[in-house]
């Protein structure tokens, strides 16, 4: 079979990691385009590719030179989703695309619809469903070991940290230039409630705030930025400053060259962006702790709970014939664990789960190679998913748990209409 031709829209670091992800598996695929306004991002790409490479510098000129892949991977800011989407699908592509697919459920609803009527297929990057965690349980429950899945409690701790870096200082700080947290960071998670229920959200409630991340909880005499000479710097988890040291890798996702940067640069970049900001002084407005209860079509009920308090993700999944439970790591060194225990004699039973190997490639615990090495069998042969958006379960009741959230709490009814 002759490799799948793939071109990448949109080069910060995912899109760089799928691509090097891709030319590490022996020819089954063929990076035909990249594009991105950054030279130094698709001259990462245009190297591994090779010479026959097309490079853009914008997503017009890329769309205007006509149809150049079997697949476009999108993995540009979320509020440029739906276009890009919308037109890739017009322009005859397959699409594996970041989530979310787009800034509100009604934009979702449209590119389904047009992706159906046009017959192609649109994968939402769910990386958490090809980790080797996932894919066990997933596994279980397929097996019947459970028996009847009667409920399934979930919870994502997004860790202190990460929550500063992504989602008050970072790209995803702002609802009205993002999406809401419950989509931007656990669109995953709501994912992984319908896809392990085999259902979709009937009714959805929820409730969550921001807390903590809010000009009143600054300490005494803090300033805009972190590198203006914070009085309590030495002992704030969110000082900037940090960057220099134990948490360097984070700045490889948002600054270019941040590899090779000495001290001083990173201090410049500090100086400027919005990376070196106060974490109680930033026009971030999205949640630090939410809940979601819903009521699945097919009788299960699930829960979730985000918040930025913790690390890690666990899971119960409770069944007519044993329980599963287990989690992922909760810290870098940690590994994943799950149990089943079998209601009618009590018995624990360890579920063995592989290392995460992944040629070298763990990130998202083995997800995003597991992603990419899919994608051949994802959109061709007798596995290829439907046309479509795949994963639309999942964004629905995510959007639809912010909607209940804003309205205090009230039920909301999953309209599909």
């Amino acid at each position: 079979m002759p490799p799948l031709d793939i071109a990448i829209l949109g080069c910060g670091s995912r899109g760089r990691g799928y691509a090097k992800i891709a030319a590490s598996l022996g020819g089954r695929y063929r990076i035909t385009a990249a594009v991105d306004p950054v030279e130094t991002r698709t001259a990462f790409v245009a190297d591994l590719a090779g010479p026959d490479v097309r490079v853009f510098a914008d997503a017009d000129s890329f769309f205007h030179a006509g149809k150049l892949a079997d697949v476009l991977i999108i993995a540009t800011q979320d509020q440029d989703h739906f276009g890009h989407a919308t037109a890739a699908l017009c322009a005859g592509y397959d699409i594996l695309l970041e989530k979310p697919a787009a800034e509100s459920i009604e934009r979702c609803r449209e590119l389904d619809g047009l992706a159906r009527t046009l017959g192609r297929r649109v994968a939402l990057c769910f990386v958490l469903r090809y980790t080797p965690f996932y894919r066990a349980v997933k596994d279980v429950v397929d097996a019947g070991s459970l028996g009847r899945v009667v409920t399934i409690r979930a919870s994502e701790g997004v860790e202190p940290f990460h929550q500063a870096h992504s989602f008050v200082r970072g790209h995803w700080r702002n609802s009205e230039t993002s999406t809401p947290m419950i989509v931007a960071k656990c669109s995953h998670d709501a994912d992984l409630l319908c896809w392990l229920s085999g259902s979709a959200a009937k009714t959805v409630t929820s409730h969550g705030a921001l807390d903590w991340f809010t000009g009143e909880r600054a300490p005494d005499g803090a300033p805009a930025r972190c590198t203006d000479g914070c009085p309590a710097a030495g002992e704030c988890i969110y000082d900037s400053h940090r960057y220099l040291g134990d948490r360097r890798r984070w700045l490889g996702m948002v600054m270019d060259h941040a590899e090779e940067a000495d001290d001083e640069r990173i201090l410049e970049f500090l100086r400027s962006s919005p990376w070196g900001r106060c974490v109680y002084r930033c026009d971030n407005d999205v949640v630090d702790h939410q809940v979601v209860a819903a009521e699945m079509e097919n009788g299960v009920t699930a829960t979730l709970t985000m918040t930025a308090f913790d690390c890690g993700r666990t899971l119960e999944i409770h069944g007519t014939k044993a329980s599963l439970r287990g989690g992922t790591p909760l810290n870098e060194a940690g590994a994943p664990e799950l149990w089943l225990r079998h209601h009618h004699d009590g018995r624990v039973e360890p579920i063995p789960l592989p290392e995460v190997d992944a040629q070298g490639y763990a990130g998202h615990g083995g997800g995003d190679f597991g992603l990419v090495d899919s994608l051949d069998r994802m959109f061709r042969g007798p596995d290829a998913i439907e046309p479509g958006l795949d994963g639309f379960a999942g964004h629905e009741l995510a959007f639809e748990a912010e909607l209940s959230r804003i309205e205090g709490g009230e039920a909301r009814r999953v309209n599909r209409a």
